[in-house]
């Protein structure tokens, strides 16, 4: 039988039952005596073991096997749960989610997860499986020592590295080789970061800042290094550090890293199904939508599974038909017919119902994002030796699939941003009289045509004299203005590119090669974020986000004989000004709007539009916001809101400043939409 037109349901399923497992994991651990809990996770695991080996992936089947056994071990009472018996079904996990995502990506599906394995069968035998761990210790150290190739990347210094590129920086694994009688090892590491730190950004070291600093290694480490500098000055620079014989730079191709076996990506909940396909093997106890809380059924619905593509080609379909309905709006008020107007009214109307139908089947809970996050704020707690608490608010919010594909990479630097700088550790929480256990709060909600998501703590906070004093040491801002700014204005300053506020070597944070990349990457969804903070109590970082980017309502403004399209979220109101009320201030043309200083753009002159009338003695102004900084936009006739249909420019103009898209109106004619974001910044 052939088994390949069976595959897209099997991954599907796959990653379902792998998230169950995960969330019912994380569940497990808080409640450790809940076999109801465990009955769940061993429901799960049993229906991928059938699968796997129905579709001929031993590897998968057999790993899934050995977890099932300790599975139903510890439901019968025959072993006892403690944090090693976590850590290994979570590794198990891991291993599982990599299997299947290679599988995805056209693998194979196979994986050396012999130590996990191992680390299973001893715990189904009740011996401990720290002891797999020690038997394996000499071959880690050797891969370590003798692979720097072998180097692994999480997905978010994948990320790191890739947008890296992408801004021109170049990527290196630098391995460092100290002399055999070099003593002060530590301190020679520390003096190469810090010759590293004067020409680029360090983003791991293997082994990790921690093993380095209590000389937990023999005489070679890696760090992986982004940098703008060439090659042979980084190796002459490195050299000059006394008793470091040899340095070895090997450039990284993020191109290879797209597979890795470990890099495993979110995991997105899919829609249920009633019946199940033939060829796959099932449980009859289990139902895929029975993830929300242990022992609890969720009633099936009636849902079908739909490639995404299929949506996207009726989604383009759907903006030409926009197009044309604008055009015969125009028509029929042009032609005065009342059977026409009336034809076309009713045309709208339907058409209208069937946007919000399109749109609606195009979005996606924000818990196919934030499903990923517990067990990483798990995992990252414990290497940073702090306990934290991560609380999921409004995971039912839904956001366009595209915009969905896109904000994972920044709120996961987000919360490691919040965990290594925000969250204390316990002594120090304890020693102010906080409780040890820190809490992020990831939040998400709507509000009008907008997604609002929060990522908040009750950690430190932030310093406004330290991000100042960063600042200006880095000439983002001089003294005297920076003494002028609020606390709010101060904290923005994080988001400028490569300002880091960090003191010590994390592989954690990414050590300031980030919060500018979020920023743009949220800025060119056509959202924004924003900081505010109280030291000693925490910080917030509020990300507002367009609920889909395909059809957008925007205002057409005129100028000269030349039409623009201006996002209605961006605009606050319109105004007609006198040519005698602006005034100039520090070579800027101004108006005083409401009590405030407001600069004027005249967007005649940005965009360098054709002269063919005289200016007269009134202006057309729309007054736009990013975030709480405003401006006027000169125009010479506001036209009227209009719905349109985003296109983009293409790989050839996708630079032009201030323009983010096109539009076709109407009438034919194409309209350049305004980048308010661009403008402002």
């Amino acid at each position: 039988m052939d088994m390949n037109q069976y595959l897209e349901v099997f991954i599907d399923e796959s990653k379902e039952h792998l998230q169950t497992c995960s969330e019912q994991l994380l569940e497990l651990e808080k409640n450790p005596h809940d076999l109801a809990i465990v009955n769940e996770i061993f429901r799960s695991a049993h229906t991928l073991k059938g699968m796997s080996a129905t579709m001929g992936y031993e590897d998968l089947a057999n790993l899934t096997h050995k977890m099932e056994n300790v599975l139903d071990a510890i439901r019968n009472g025959k072993i006892a749960l403690n944090s090693e018996i976590f850590d290994v079904i979570f590794q198990a996990v891991d291993d599982l989610e990599a299997m299947v995502f290679s599988i995805a990506d056209g693998g194979d599906g196979k994986r050396d997860v012999t130590l996990v394995v191992n680390k299973l069968e001893m715990i189904e035998k009740g011996e401990s499986p720290s002891g797999a761990a020690a038997a394996d210790e000499t071959s880690v150290a050797l891969a370590i020592e003798f692979m720097p190739e072998a180097i692994k990347y999480d997905e978010f210094e994948l990320t790191v590295l890739q947008q890296s590129k992408e801004q021109g920086f170049e990527s290196y694994e630098i391995s460092i080789y100290l002399r055999e009688d070099c003593l002060l090892k530590a301190a020679r590491v520390f003096m190469v970061f810090e010759v590293l730190e004067k020409l680029g950004e360090v983003i791991k070291s293997t082994p990790s800042a921690e093993m380095l600093e209590e000389e937990k290694f023999d005489q070679h480490f890696t760090v992986t290094f982004i940098t703008k500098e060439p090659v042979i000055d980084l190796q002459k620079m490195i050299m000059k550090v006394s008793e470091v014989e040899k340095v070895e730079i090997q450039p990284i191709e993020t191109d290879k890293f797209k597979h890795q076996e470990n890099n495993v990506g979110p995991i997105a909940p899919v829609p249920n199904k009633e019946e199940k396909s033939p060829g796959i093997q099932s449980n009859e106890e289990h139902e895929p939508e029975s993830k929300k809380s242990s022992g609890s059924r969720n009633t099936s619905s009636k849902t079908i599974r739909v490639n995404i593509e299929r949506l996207d080609i009726l989604m383009n379909l759907f903006e030409e038909l926009v197009i044309d309905r604008g055009r015969l709006e125009q028509i029929s008020r042009e032609l005065n017919n009342q059977e026409l107007h009336e034809t076309v009214e009713r045309m709208s109307r339907v058409s209208g119902d069937l946007q919000n139908i399109i749109l609606n089947m195009r979005m996606v809970p924000v818990e196919t994002v934030f499903n990923r996050f517990p067990k990483m704020v798990r995992t990252l707690a414990r290497d940073l030796n702090k306990k934290i608490n991560l609380e999921i608010i409004g995971a039912e919010t839904e956001l366009d699939r595209t915009v969905i594909d896109e904000i994972g990479d920044p709120l996961v630097h987000l919360l490691r941003n919040a965990m290594d700088h925000g969250i204390e550790t316990p002594e120090i929480r304890l020693a102010n009289g906080k409780p040890e256990e820190g809490t992020v709060v990831l939040k998400a909600y709507h509000s009008g045509n907008h997604v609002f998501i929060e990522i908040s703590d009750d950690g430190a906070g932030i310093s406004r004299d330290r991000v100042l004093k960063k600042a200006i040491g880095n000439g983002i801002i001089s003294e005297e203005n920076g003494a002028a700014l609020s606390d709010k204005q101060v904290y923005e300053l994080i988001f400028a590119s490569g300002f880091s506020t960090a003191e010590v070597i994390s592989d954690i944070s990414g050590r300031g090669v980030g919060l500018d990349v979020v920023k743009n990457t949220i800025e060119s969804l056509g959202g924004s974020v924003s900081i505010d903070s109280k030291p000693g109590a925490g910080s917030t970082f509020l990300i507002q986000l367009p609920l889909t980017l395909s059809i957008i309502s925007v205002m057409l403004v005129e100028i000269q004989r030349e039409k623009f399209a201006v996002p209605l979220s961006s605009i606050i109101e319109t105004a007609i000004i006198k040519k005698e009320d602006i005034l100039n201030a520090h070579n800027q043309q101004v108006i005083d709007f409401r009590g405030k200083v407001l600069p004027l753009l005249f967007l005649k002159d940005i965009f360098e539009v054709p002269l063919h009338t005289e200016d007269d003695d009134f202006y057309s102004v729309v007054i736009v916001r990013k975030g709480d900084k405003m401006a006027g936009l000169v125009v010479d006739t506001f036209i009227g809101q209009q719905e349109i249909v985003l296109k983009s420019l293409g790989n050839y103009l996708n630079n032009v400043f201030a323009i983010s898209g096109a539009t076709i109106l109407g009438d034919g004619q194409v309209a350049l939409i305004v980048d308010c974001n661009a403008l402002i910044k």
